[in-house]
């Protein structure tokens, strides 16, 4: 039976959802970066997108005039699309050097978005989710992306590094524990594997 016009075959059922992965190799994120490299605004997009924890949406809303003169150590002040409250991100050395990258790779206005489109003014979320998939498969990844592996990127590799879970939480802007664990895929071994340690 042929499908209503417009309609998308990938596209979750209603009420239903895909969970996508996080990206868990350092060789990975290397191969993706080397990918990129000869696009400032993909790199740029990439690098923040695993350098802030912020929403697609929430990267797409920013404008060249917002972080042109941003340097290591300042901070994005983004309203989180699903609190309607304001997240401070502290920027990295790597966060910095991607968005001048792309702002010396054409002319940016002030009020020019940041993540332009060749087919409007701005990449679309939809889009996104297109090019992290796209992006995951060439680099040899298989599993579930889309544009929040980005955020989900973060978010594991801090886990990793033993962040506390409630600091996680808070720059998610998560309302529990047990909503940012779910959200990492922290499976229970994960958890049984901190009584593994003998004193």
């Amino acid at each position: 039976m042929p499908l209503p016009k417009g309609s998308n075959p990938n596209h979750p059922k209603l009420g239903s959802s895909i969970k996508v992965e996080p990206i868990r190799t350092k060789k990975a994120i290397s191969g993706i970066k080397q990918l990129l490299s000869g696009s400032p605004r993909d790199l740029c997009l990439f690098t923040l997108g695993i350098n802030t924890a912020y929403r697609a949406n929430e990267l797409l809303s920013l404008r060249a005039g917002q972080v042109r003169y941003l340097g290591v150590g300042d901070v994005i002040d983004l309203k989180q699309s699903k609190t309607d409250r304001y997240r401070l991100v502290t920027l990295n050395s790597k966060a910095v050097s991607v968005i001048q990258s792309l702002l010396r790779s054409r002319a940016f206005e002030d009020e020019d978005y940041l993540f332009w489109s060749l087919h409007g003014p701005v990449l679309q979320v939809p889009t996104v989710t297109n090019m992290v998939k796209r992006w995951c498969r060439l680099v040899g990844l298989r599993g579930q992306y889309g544009s929040h592996t980005l955020r989900k990127t973060w978010g594991y590799w801090q886990y990793k590094r033993h962040t506390p879970i409630p600091l996680v939480m808070e720059a998610f802007g998560h309302k529990s524990q047990q909503q940012t664990m779910t959200y990492l895929g922290i499976q229970p071994k994960d958890v049984a594997r901190i009584f593994e340690m003998e004193l």
